[in-house]
């Protein structure tokens, strides 16, 4: 099996998989039969891989490249025609190159912003098994840093690894177009988000004037709150537009580097913008009516202004370029409604 940190196992509670993902992981790090059956799972299938080589695609492809990811510098095939992605976060990227990768995890499959786009393409859930990844006779996988017993994939395939929200979304594009051999897509999906945000950045900056914007996610145990690199827009409304967070959110989602911050109910107050974008959390099971009917979330500016704009918690948690080019629209139009 591949265990993620807490970090990324709250990333993944954004599309659909729950937070008691974190805990499996810590239960799984404690449970040697556990780890131990999954080593030997993906030992025999690399091993039946290294048996024969005709059926390993990234051993038979001479003509490689160095490429700097968060595991190190790693050997990959310069124009990549099979690509797993394990991520689903990242996985909009590749659409958007026209690398459409051969396996994708089902919080990917699931967005319904790349309706259309995933033809013929597997998925592969959201665990998969190291079997399922061979069977797709993959020539690069892509991971995030920090996952555990990535050795065993490097046994399937060159392995590029990446550190989660370290890039802004137009660098990670440049990125990604190196790996994949896309530069010039690369440059030329830049080149058309800077000039759609040029048109709109100053429209939006004179509707909003000084009033601050907040993303927050009610949850089991009170409420997320969400910066510049966590997606929910954050990417658009605060390093695109350069709108302001209220103090302690930008101090704790923002300046912390984290991109996303927990706080009680009791708390929302301090963390509640003059505009609030907002959705349930889809990770747990939890009524956000709780917060949503409260007398605090009531008595909020935002909400007696009518400021409050709903995001889509199964598509707007993505930050990949088909996903930000299909939330810019959304996030525009409710920011120039909130015009004073």
């Amino acid at each position: 099996m591949v265990l993620l940190s807490f970090g990324m196992a709250l990333l993944l509670g954004a599309c659909g998989k729950t937070p008691e993902v974190a805990n499996q992981g810590n239960s799984a790090k404690g449970n040697g039969n556990a780890v131990n059956a999954g080593n030997e799972q993906a030992n025999n299938a690399a091993s039946n891989t290294a048996s024969d080589p005709a059926q390993n695609t990234a051993s038979g492809d001479a003509d490689t490249m160095t490429f700097h990811a968060g595991n190190g510098d790693v050997q990959v095939p310069k124009n990549p025609k099979r690509i797993v992605d394990l991520t689903d976060f990242y996985t909009g990227y590749f659409l958007a190159l026209g690398a459409k990768p051969v396996g994708i995890g089902d919080g990917a499959m699931n967005n319904p912003y790349f309706g259309g786009m995933l033809d013929g393409v597997a998925d592969i859930g959201s665990d998969a098994s190291p079997e399922k990844i061979l069977g797709l006779k993959p020539d690069l996988i892509v991971t995030y840093a920090g996952t555990e017993n990535i050795e065993q994939l490097e046994r399937i395939a060159p392995v590029v690894a990446i550190e989660y929200g370290k890039k802004n979304d137009k660098d990670q594009m440049l990125d990604f177009g190196k790996l994949t051999g896309k530069e010039t897509e690369a440059k030329q999906w830049v080149e058309q988000w800077e000039k759609k945000i040029a048109e709109l950045k100053p429209r939006i900056q004179d509707a909003v004037g000084g009033k601050t914007v907040s993303i927050l996610n009610p949850y089991a145990k009170g409420l997320y709150v969400f910066g510049h690199n966590y997606g929910r827009g954050g990417e658009i409304i605060y390093g695109e537009f350069g709108l302001k967070a209220p103090a302690e959110a930008q101090k704790a989602a923002i300046d912390s580097g984290t991109g996303w911050a927990s706080i009680s109910l009791e708390k929302l107050p301090e963390f509640a913008g003059d505009i609030i974008f907002t959705c349930p959390w889809s990770g747990d099971t939890s009524d956000p009516k709780i917060v949503y009917d409260s007398p605090i979330w009531q008595g909020l500016p935002a909400v007696k202004a009518g400021h409050v704009f709903q995001l889509n918690p199964k598509a707007d948690t993505y930050n990949d370029p088909v996903s930000l080019d299909a939330q810019l629209d959304f996030i525009a139009n409710s920011l120039l409604s909130a015009k004073s």
